[in-house]
């Protein structure tokens, strides 16, 4: 017991030193720096990054693995569900409400950084042993800024064999099947629960086996069924609490905005934490300027890196704007943030839903966090993998599989501050070398974007 807590005092030690104000001015400030660089020009195409997605411009003789909308639908898979639902309650609990407009601030900045990101990735993607075009900011490190920025690529690479385990779905999952369905069956108890947690995990780690032995191609056709269906029950839920608390939503913004520049919602008023707390939350969320969703863009069908690079910016929108936002609001128009400090996580919004929905709005959400949290589980696995390949070798990468497995079930049964604080501070870690490489080889994006946006006005 000692050992663990020495460990989560390490860990939560390491997540506040690398998430300082350096790396908030590098993916806030570089995200800023994209947008004025690309003269705001990706925002102006929005409707065509939707043809994109809607599969318009798509072509089966174009190099790549999976179409636009399946490798969207990936890179949101690898983002969507606990990030959204258990992520914004831990943001609120710690940060307070405040922290949500850093979390839209990021995200908005993340808009551009996505398009440089995975434009960069299918720029400089490579094939692999089985003939399969593979992306990513390691490859846009080594092939776009050249062989002796190797070790540069190689931290992102460890950094992400780490990041990319599931311990953080797996717990947060396992937390509420106990919560929802082990505690009311007397199959657990809040001090008993360590054979149920196994056993679920176990569970768990079994179907997730068997999805990622079809690689990229079985994650995208599995992607693009799930996660268009769970955003859009979660947004039918969502719009019934935004109507019954229709009166109060100008107060929630009023409360947001204030605190946002005050910190007064936060223990000791510190608008420090209000600030960290909502980029750390909006950077996991997104994964703008992290750089492992640009793994799966770079597996996209396309000759043009461009093309992608619109289809990528949808995911801050579609993840953070909207689908944070949802939990944000029903979290602060219900109060069940005010009314127990023992609530965290993903328990907070299961409690939120079912003060709307009595009964069924907790097992509502149980249903979409284990469809979401499983999407994520087999996504991050194809990250960690990828980057496990790029450091030794295709053929070296299968040790990986089982400890990607295992790690899964024992993140599942310690503390959710262990597991907060290892992925923090990975993510973190990512960050740097993604967002020096997309900065230093940003000039090579505009001269693209140019010529595309050129090409299309025709």
């Amino acid at each position: 017991m000692e050992y663990l807590n020495s460990l989560e005092i390490f860990l939560n030690g390491w997540a506040d030193l690398m998430w300082g104000t350096p790396l908030v001015i590098l993916l806030v400030g570089g995200g800023i720096y994209f947008m004025i660089h690309s003269s705001f020009k990706p925002y102006r195409y929005f409707g065509h990054a939707i043809n994109l997605i809607l599969g318009k411009h798509d072509s089966d003789k174009d190099p790549g693995s999976i179409p636009h909308s399946q490798a969207l639908a990936t890179a949101l898979s690898g983002t969507l569900g606990l990030g959204n639902i258990a992520g914004v309650a831990i943001a609120i609990t710690v940060g307070g409400p405040g922290s949500i407009f850093w979390m839209w601030i990021t995200a908005i900045a993340g808009v551009s950084t996505k398009f440089y990101t995975a434009s960069l990735s299918v720029m400089y993607r490579k094939e692999n042993l089985d003939g399969q075009l593979c992306g990513g900011p390691m490859y846009v490190i080594t092939e776009g800024m050249g062989r002796r920025w190797f070790p540069l690529a190689a931290v992102f690479s460890v950094a992400c064999m780490i990041g990319a385990l599931p311990i953080f779905q797996a717990n947060q999952f396992v937390q509420l099947l106990r919560d929802l369905v082990a505690e009311p069956l007397n199959l657990a108890t809040k001090e008993n629960h360590f054979s149920f947690d196994l056993v679920a995990s176990l569970i768990i780690a079994s179907f997730v086996a068997l999805v990622i032995r079809g690689k990229i191609q079985r994650i995208g056709t599995f992607a693009i069924r799930i996660v268009p269906t769970m955003i859009a029950i979660y947004l039918f839920a969502t719009s019934f609490i935004l109507f019954e608390y229709f009166d109060q939503i100008p107060d929630v913004f009023v409360l947001i905005i204030n605190d946002a520049f005050t910190g007064s919602a936060v223990a000791g008023g510190s608008l420090g934490t209000v600030i960290m707390i909502g980029i750390r939350r909006g950077a996991f969320s997104n994964e703008a300027g992290i750089g492992t969703e640009s793994m799966a863009h770079g597996t996209a069908k396309t000759r043009e890196p461009i093309r992608e690079g619109l289809v990528a910016m949808m995911g801050p929108v579609i993840d953070t704007l909207i689908m944070c936002t949802a939990t944000a609001f029903i979290i602060l128009l219900t109060g069940v943030w005010e009314i127990n400090d023992n609530l965290y996580g993903v328990t907070l919004t299961a409690i939120a839903l079912d003060t709307v929905f009595p009964f069924f709005g907790k097992y509502l959400l149980l249903v979409m966090v284990g469809f979401l949290s499983f999407t994520t589980m087999v996504t991050m696995w194809f990250y960690g993998v990828r980057s496990a390949g790029f450091l030794f070798g295709e053929k070296n990468s299968g040790f990986y599989t089982p400890v990607y497995l295992t790690l899964l079930v024992a993140g599942s049964v310690v503390s959710l501050d262990i597991v907060n604080g290892l992925i923090l501070a990975t993510f973190a870690t990512m960050a740097i070398p993604t967002m020096i490489s997309t900065l230093y080889l940003s000039p090579k994006v505009k001269v693209a974007a140019n010529q595309y946006f050129e090409k299309i006005k025709k």
